[in-house]
């Protein structure tokens, strides 16, 4: 049988990654895996900022993101 990830556990998977610099990015990987409860899950302040500071962490030196592309 294989473990399959919570939407959280996979989120944070994401923005470890570097390739997902938004968090809209992580929701439509997100829903394209299948996760059909993203939307819940990846929401409220606290939530959000951890993530994007596993996405600002992650992203390569030099590379930047326009605010307004991480709409919550």
């Amino acid at each position: 049988m294989t473990h399959r990830p919570t939407t959280l556990e996979r989120a944070f998977a994401l923005a470890r990654s570097g390739e997902y610099p938004t968090i809209s990015d992580i929701r439509k990987q997100l829903k394209v895996e299948g996760f059909s409860d993203a939307p819940s899950q990846i929401s409220g302040p606290s939530m959000l900022k951890q993530l994007r500071k596993l996405c600002d962490e992650a992203r390569p030196e030099g590379q930047t993101v326009e605010p307004a592309m991480d709409a919550q």
